[in-house]
């Protein structure tokens, strides 16, 4: 009887351990500048590239856990994570978890125009179809719905499954990127409670998403979300458009003064659409993770 609990007992706590360090991989000697993962999901049939960032102390030998921020166009941004854009000085330690689809080119940008938006878009479709040189019908817009269920029941739980995180998760996006941050920050379930939502393209989904969060600002005077944080920004030499869209958008829901939700946002001087692209990473980081 005294082997069989002792048995008993060492196959328990092999049990109970292991979620909390043999399954969790070790970020020590990794290639910064290749892909840690690659996520091939069921839910959009296309392949997710995992760039990450860790916190300087981030070890598999503790029990320490840490919020995580889900970084949209990795590919493009993941240089920004670990370079002298970023005042980490000033930040909380939190992982960063760039995603970007694995395509490149042509078909990285029909990927996102179907991804990032919240509704389909038949204007822009064939706009963009001729922009990009492709056949009719090639651009189609209205996937978020799909792409945020991927986040949430594919790439989250993999990276939660594989690193020390916690259920404090923030998503932040740039451009098309930014249009489906504040997709994600207006069907507001708790699952993100910060956002970073930089250089938004509400220009495309206006009437069918900008227009109607304009109103809900106007109209309901509490929101029943978790406290969230919120940082919008654009650059000052943007499209005139897209400036003006986001400050309208900034403005009523400053307004409202909803209790549980921080925002702040910026325009950042003599900065284009591409130039302010670590700027406004490194605002979203000192704003969404200011340390006390």
């Amino acid at each position: 009887m005294k082997l069989q609990n002792l048995i008993f007992i060492t196959f328990s706590f092999l049990i109970f351990c292991n979620p909390l360090f043999s399954q969790k991989l070790d970020p020590k000697g990794r290639d910064f500048f290749k892909p840690d993962h690659i996520v091939k999901s069921e839910i959009t049939n296309k392949d997710y590239l995992i760039h990450m960032s860790f916190p300087k102390n981030y070890s598999i030998k503790d029990s320490i856990t840490y919020p995580v921020l889900y970084v949209l166009d990795g590919k493009s941004t993941y240089g920004y994570f670990e370079s002298s854009y970023i005042d980490f000085e000033k930040i909380e330690d939190v992982i960063l978890v760039g995603i970007s689809h694995k395509v490149n080119g042509v078909e990285s940008k029909i990927n996102r125009f179907n991804d990032y938006t919240p509704y389909r878009d038949t204007l822009t479709d064939r706009k963009f179809d001729k922009k990009f040189g492709v056949e009719k019908g090639t651009i189609k817009t209205g996937g978020a719905v799909k792409f945020l269920e991927c986040i949430k029941k594919e790439i989250v739980p993999f990276i939660d499954e594989h690193y020390k995180t916690n259920s404090d998760r923030g998503i932040s996006g740039h451009s098309l990127g930014g249009l489906f941050t504040a997709y994600c920050f207006l069907n507001s379930d708790n699952y993100f409670t910060r956002f970073g939502i930089n250089s938004p393209s509400f220009q495309l989904n206006e009437k069918i998403f900008l227009e109607p969060a304009i109103v809900k600002f106007t109209s309901s005077e509490t929101w029943n979300i978790e406290p969230t944080k919120v940082f919008i920004s654009t650059g000052e030499n943007e499209s005139p458009m897209m400036v003006s869209n986001m400050v309208k958008f900034s403005l009523y829901l400053k307004k409202n003064k909803y209790e549980n939700v921080d925002m702040n946002w910026r325009i950042y001087r003599n900065e284009s659409h591409t130039s302010v692209i670590p700027f406004c990473l490194n605002g979203t980081l000192t704003t969404l993770y200011r340390k006390e």
